[in-house]
């Protein structure tokens, strides 16, 4: 299987490994390197309303992870779990839209992969995305 993790947007690389540990760099909701969500939360935004650019950041993250592992790995328990919200002073649901990635990572890795998160809100990202995702993976050998 061949995975499509999303290109670096600068100098760095997606993924990045220390012994049974993967670290990805910080994924926003591009498809085919091509960002479709973009701008601030709005204070009176429901949290479904980002539910999409959430998941898609999520996969990209996921896919970066997957791609740091070697054949016959698999991703365990998700050490770390960050999701930057950019939003607008005020807004306050950080926690329920951050869930849609928790959500999105234990439909795929199962609910006991679901470790530590941070929700953060923040007044920019990069190219204006409006939500950007890492993540720090255990990997389970065989």
């Amino acid at each position: 299987m061949t995975l499509k993790v999303p290109p670096p947007q600068g100098f760095y690389n997606p993924v990045a490994r220390y012994g049974d540990i993967v670290f990805t760099s910080g994924m926003t909701p591009r498809q085919d390197g091509k960002l479709l969500f973009s701008g601030a939360i709005k204070v009176n935004d429901t949290p479904d309303q980002h539910r999409e650019a959430v998941r898609l950041a999520a996969q990209n993250a996921l896919m970066a992870a997957r791609s740091g592992l070697t054949k016959g790995e698999k991703l365990g328990v998700i050490l770390q779990l960050q999701v930057f919200l950019n939003c607008e002073p005020g807004f306050a649901a950080h926690p329920q839209v951050a869930n849609f990635a928790s959500e999105y990572l234990a439909e795929e890795l199962g609910a006991a992969s679901i470790g530590s998160r941070a929700a953060i809100g923040v007044s920019s990202l990069p190219s204006n995305a409006t939500v950007e995702i890492t993540l720090t993976v255990a990997v389970d050998r065989p």
